[in-house]
């Protein structure tokens, strides 16, 4: 087995929009109705070992020559939905935050300047075309955003197993998620003053109305299961956590809302501080 099929992490969580059929214009349509009636499906783990492939060569493909035309796929009350895995544009998107989160000499050693000013262009050529293009996911490396948690209730989570791997993930209607997030914003907007919190919920919000209102949102922490003990795993209730400190703010007790996110915090710069272990 090569390297590229062998490679389980990176540690990554992932936030998904399913969309029902009927969001997709006629032929697309046709073509993903097709595509969910096949025998096996491609699942997260086969994506990352694609991904991981391209970065093999030298020098590395940082983003596909041709977008994908997999996705994944689940069915909520007997409706089918998809979620497209749009590795091109997602490889765009992430080529993009890694220049603000990375040095250039530190960046120019894994991606020499050449192969990001290609990529940089084709982005931009794209870009023309297709205006209006989103990702059906987004992708968080080391840790889950503690906003994304924002979208999800303690009823929804999921944890189990997939063969000898742990899972956990939250599923939500998409009507659900908006509704949640919108009063979210107005307990922080109430509570506290503007800053990266409510920042960047409004940019989860706002990507989230891109989106058919009978879709189905899920969070799945990925590669992340790799990295925290099956018993902290197993205790992990983040959405429950973000629920209660919400709700200790809307009723004025600070001190019930800052246990609350303080165990948050402390949670989750755990794993992210494992990043940095040797």
């Amino acid at each position: 087995m090569g390297l590229a099929t062998s490679v389980t992490v990176p540690y990554a969580a992932y936030l998904r929009v399913y969309e029902p059929l009927s969001a997709f214009p006629r032929a697309e349509r046709r073509r993903w109705e097709k595509y969910a009636r096949r025998d096996a499906l491609p699942t997260a783990q086969d994506e990352l070992r694609r991904s991981l492939a391209d970065l093999l060569p030298t020098p590395p493909v940082p983003v596909p020559v041709h977008e994908s035309r997999d996705a994944f796929v689940a069915v909520v009350d007997g409706v089918v939905c998809v979620c497209p895995w749009r590795t091109r544009l997602r490889g765009w998107l992430a080529l993009e935050e890694l220049s603000e989160r990375f040095p250039a000499p530190v960046l120019d050693a894994v991606l020499p300047p050449v192969v990001r000013r290609q990529a940089e262009a084709d982005y931009a050529r794209w870009l023309e075309g297709n205006p209006d293009a989103r990702p059906w996911i987004r992708t968080a490396t080391w840790q889950v955003p503690l906003r994304w948690f924002v979208l999800f209730s303690d009823g929804e989570r999921d944890y189990g197993r997939a063969g000898e791997v742990p899972v956990l993930r939250y599923r939500t209607p998409m009507v659900e998620a908006r509704r949640r997030v919108a009063r979210g914003l107005r307990t922080l907007r109430d509570a506290i003053e503007e800053g990266p919190l409510i920042d960047g919920l409004v940019d989860v919000g706002r990507w989230l109305e891109e989106f058919h209102p009978r879709s189905l949102v899920e969070l799945d922490y990925g590669g992340l299961v790799h990295m925290v003990p099956e018993a902290r795993l197993a205790d992990d209730r983040s959405a429950a956590d973000i629920a209660e400190g919400l709700a200790a703010l809307r009723a004025g007790d600070g001190a019930r809302a800052g246990a609350a996110y303080e165990r948050l915090t402390e949670r989750w710069r755990t794993v992210r501080d494992r990043q940095f272990a040797n």
